[in-house]
């Protein structure tokens, strides 16, 4: 059975204490033993002192603060994280953490929690939005896309990447107003109606693309995961930081249906964070994200 690491950490913790006060307390008895035909009260008292100051472990508060943390997210979600140690998980999340640091300050992280719960308001516009432009390295639907220039950056990077292997990446999608999803969701509705639209479309100050980081790349059909581009992007983008944000199967936990072709830039270091400790599904992990820095 699968078990969360705080949980597990907690046992071992446990049986930490356990052991050592035991070990202790053995101590005592033995000492009180050979001294027992005397039946001295100060032998009584010096036991007592032996036990009393048995030293406590003291627990890191980053782990309490883990564990906290853990227990507050969904089952599915913990049942994701595979077991371990508590400090190698602190480690690998300490290097995301100062990653995000290095990202601007006066713009939202690249790890920014939103969904159908958690949103922007009508006014957000990333900082230094980037135009693309046509270039060699990649293609572009048409020339009103822009991303944040960490974005941009990274694109360029992987496009150069995937050239060396044969395939250039087409970008569909980039950033979106808080009017334009606002049409956009509209649209569906009326096209499929606000049921289907709910699982297909963001509602406007919900949608990823609104933080400019966020790029829908290829053709707006499952069948691209199985093209030349899909499959590259899916073995090799986490490499340059894109993270699929609505995988198959997780539609109960990003309230959105199966699209293999939206990827989200969230760095190199939250990828492998991703990766290693959430099964590789980005809600888990930005969500963990935002609640641990929200806790105190």
């Amino acid at each position: 059975m699968r078990r969360n690491i705080a949980f597990v950490f907690l046992l071992l913790a446990v049986a930490f204490v356990a052991t050592g006060f035991s070990s202790c307390m053995n101590k005592a008895v033995a000492q009180g033993s050979k001294d027992s035909a005397s039946k001295n009260e100060d032998v009584q008292v010096q036991q007592k002192n032996e036990v009393a100051e048995v030293p406590v472990p003291q627990v890191n508060p980053e782990v309490e603060k883990l564990g906290r943390v853990l227990s507050s997210m969904s089952n599915r979600a913990k049942q994701a994280i595979p077991n371990g140690s508590p400090e190698e998980f602190l480690a690998d999340l300490h290097k995301v953490l100062d990653a995000d640091k290095k990202t601007r300050s006066d713009d939202l992280s690249l790890l920014y929690l939103i969904d159908k719960k958690h949103n922007v308001g009508e006014a957000y516009v990333p900082k230094d939005l980037q135009a693309l432009v046509k270039n060699d390295l990649y293609t572009i639907s048409r020339n009103n896309l822009s991303l944040r220039p960490e974005a941009e950056a990274s694109l360029r990077e992987m496009s150069a990447a995937a050239l060396k292997d044969g395939v250039r990446i087409h970008v569909l999608s980039t950033y979106r107003s808080y009017q334009y999803q606002k049409g956009l969701f509209q649209h569906w509705v009326e096209v499929d109606g606000l049921k289907e639209a709910e699982r297909e479309s963001a509602r406007e100050g919900t949608s990823q693309h609104q933080l400019g980081t966020a790029v829908d790349y290829g053709e707006l059909s499952n069948d691209f995961a199985n093209k030349p581009m899909g499959k590259w992007l899916y073995t090799h983008a986490a490499e340059y930081g894109w993270s699929l944000s609505f995988p198959q199967g997780y539609e109960d936990v990003t309230g959105f249906r199966w699209e293999s072709w939206h990827f989200r830039y969230i760095g190199k270091e939250a990828c492998a964070f991703q990766k290693k400790w959430f099964s590789d599904i980005q809600q888990f992990m930005i969500e963990f994200i935002d609640a641990w820095k929200n806790a105190e």
